[in-house]
């Protein structure tokens, strides 16, 4: 007879084997072109991460978008701009559609290219000729000229402020057209040639004569048009009432620096305003940004600045589900997780990092599930406990402190098997670069060998797996039960409680991205 120890019958289904190495060097699967595309795409910042630098990143991401659909690439740009509220990405694949479909490109345009940002971040992709060539061409120059003469006025000023491009350098780019006299003046005005100062909009005029004299009320115009001028408390303090929700957010320092969180009047209209649920849902946070914004606070902020914070994270991930049956979630503590979640940037890499992300999730999760168990792993499962009743800010710094260790993304199934535990659902957040205990062999990931082991005790059990870093493998496929999701937004969420609830149709994730309309 032959060695049974290599012949024996396989229980179960067959598992699929491995079919690639991830960054780590261990075995991973393959996700299909479209779905690699969208995982990037809402997780990839083009910034240097643990395993990958900015050009690796972006010659994958281009590869993709040119092997998918065109249809599909335009869905992707506009999916990952609105639900994904991604910057540079969207930009990006918009860039490459405008190369391959310039009909989809105008489809795709105005709901990528939402505000002035955008629209010098897509410029400056397309002159630098990553995309496959330097000039924009006429359907992007088209397109630009059209944004230039719809755009608000306020819209133009706030676009006009940033380098690299600048706003005058596109307008001299694209040489727009102006639709009315006034819209001459302010072109003329932003690329700095003699204008009639009586046609450009009442608060530029505003802002012109507060800058000359120093007198009047503060101009309501871009925050950073006013930075350099010579101002006082109370100008500081007119500036902190007429902010939006995310300047406010991203000021808070500052507006300490300059005594205006010491006004109580407007110490507490601040802090109305960062609790405030419509003002947070139409700045499209996502909730790491408050983390930030919570973890950078100086030691003199109020209080009552820093409890309209912990309000205002409960607010931004109110879309958690309530999910049905035993759940276990499961953050990534590992040393991987270390790099920020922008990716290493000069002058512009974020102090949240990917286990802070990967912390928020699970702590937001546990917020709304009580019941659930959230097990922390690296190479082995990390024995923290979580208080359900404390704030998502609080358990998230908690699990954060737990950093450090190799990767493996059997552990918590590992945990779970030895301990009998039979759940219904278990959520995995991860960078996926499970590396620990890889083994050869056609027996598939040791994740996927420990997860048929649960689904032989709880046949209906399904594996989310969250990936929130861009390359592109996973440590579980696609199938009925499991569900592959990237990204840090609380579009995830959503996808999560249809999952769980088996509503989500046999597409998955990519099915929803394909019902984006253009």
């Amino acid at each position: 007879m032959a060695n049974k120890s290599v012949f024996a019958s396989i229980k179960g289904r067959l598992l699929p084997a491995a079919d690639t190495l991830n960054a780590a060097g261990a075995p991973a699967y393959t996700l299909t072109d479209a779905h690699a595309l969208a995982q990037v795409a809402m997780t990839g910042t083009f910034g240097e991460t643990f395993y990958q630098d900015p050009m690796q990143e972006l010659s994958r991401t281009l590869a993709l978008a040119n092997r998918v659909d065109a249809s599909f690439l335009a869905k992707t740009a506009i999916y990952v701009r609105k639900n994904g509220h991604m910057k540079d990405m969207p930009a990006f694949l918009l860039a490459a559609l405008a190369g391959r479909d310039p009909v989809l490109f105008c489809a795709a345009f105005g709901r990528v290219v939402d505000n002035g940002r955008m629209l010098r971040t897509f410029v400056q992709i397309m002159r630098s000729g990553q995309t496959g060539r330097k000039s924009l061409g006429s359907a992007p120059k088209r397109m630009v000229s059209v944004w230039l003469n719809e755009a608000s006025d306020r819209a133009l000023l706030q676009a006009n402020v940033g380098n690299d491009p600048s706003l005058a350098d596109v307008i001299k780019m694209v040489h727009p057209k102006p639709a009315s006299p006034a819209r001459e003046a302010l072109f003329a005005w932003i690329i700095g040639k003699p204008c009639d100062v009586a046609l450009l909009p009442s608060q530029l005029q505003d802002y012109l004569w507060f800058k000359e004299t120093g007198r009047g009320a503060v101009p309501d115009v871009p925050f950073q048009m006013l930075t350099q001028l010579p101002l006082t408390p109370k100008h500081w303090g007119q500036i902190a009432k007429n902010a939006s929700w995310q300047m406010t957010r991203m000021n808070l320092n500052t507006f300490q620096r300059h005594g205006v969180l010491e006004m109580r009047n407007i110490r507490r209209l601040v802090a109305a305003r960062l609790r405030d649920p419509a003002l947070i849902a139409k700045a499209r946070v996502f909730p790491y940004q408050l983390m930030t914004a919570y973890q950078a606070l100086s030691p003199e902020i109020p209080e009552e600045i820093r409890e309209a914070l912990h309000d205002a994270m409960e607010l931004s991930v109110a879309n958690v589900p309530v999910l049905p049956g035993q759940v276990v979630i499961c953050p990534d503590v590992s040393g991987s997780m270390s790099g920020a979640v922008t990716g290493y940037r000069k002058g512009a890499t974020t102090a949240t990092r990917f286990v802070d992300v990967a912390a928020l999730v699970a702590a937001a999760i546990l917020r709304r599930n009580p019941s659930a168990t959230v097990l922390p792993f690296e190479l082995t499962v990390r024995d923290t406990r979580l208080e359900p009743r404390d704030t998502i800010l609080t358990n998230a710094a908690r699990l954060a402190d737990e950093w450090g260790g190799g990767t493996n993304c059997a552990a918590p199934l590992d945990w779970l098997l030895e301990r009998g535990r039979n759940p219904d659902l278990v959520i995995m957040v991860s960078d996926n670069q499970s590396w620990a205990h890889a083994q050869a062999g056609n027996r598939g990931t040791l994740m996927m060998q420990r997860w048929e082991v649960l689904k032989r005790r709880n046949a209906n059990a399904r594996l989310v797996c969250i990936d929130i870093a861009p390359y592109g493998t996973t440590q579980a496929p696609e199938r009925e039960d499991v569900l592959n999701i990237g990204g840090f937004s609380d579009t995830v969420f959503d996808q999560i409680a249809a999952f769980a609830a088996g509503t989500l149709g046999a597409a998955h994730w990519v099915g929803r991205i394909n019902e984006t309309e253009l």
